[in-house]
């Protein structure tokens, strides 16, 4: 008759065995992860940008045929008031380093 080894034996042993490699596996797995997740964030990033860039040069597109054709019919192309021109210079990226209008809230609207 073998010997009878207690079912807690068994249990005490095996925890410690996946304790010894489940640890490493378990962390291969969470460094793995977090690094694809990085790498998903790169790509959306750069994806966000090439589409920005296109409407912005897509919205500079047409505010420049807007302007040339008021500027066939003597009028200002129906642009209200000295709104058209700041505009262009900005989705061009001439009138700010980013290219992006920056929004006012109310910290920047205080005057020091």
């Amino acid at each position: 008759m073998p010997p009878v080894v207690p079912p807690f034996l068994i249990g005490l042993i095996t925890a410690s065995l996946v304790k010894r490699l489940g640890k490493p596996l378990m962390r291969g797995l969470v460094k793995t992860s977090v690094g694809l997740g990085i790498e998903v964030k790169k790509a959306v990033h750069e994806a966000s940008e090439g589409i920005q860039d296109l409407a912005a040069e897509a919205t500079a597109e047409m505010l420049a045929t807007q302007l040339a054709h008021g500027a066939e019919h003597g009028t200002d192309g129906g642009a209200p008031e000295g709104g058209t021109a700041d505009r262009a210079a900005e989705t061009s990226g001439e009138g700010k380093a980013s290219g992006k209008a920056r929004s006012v809230g109310p910290a920047a609207a205080k005057v020091h």
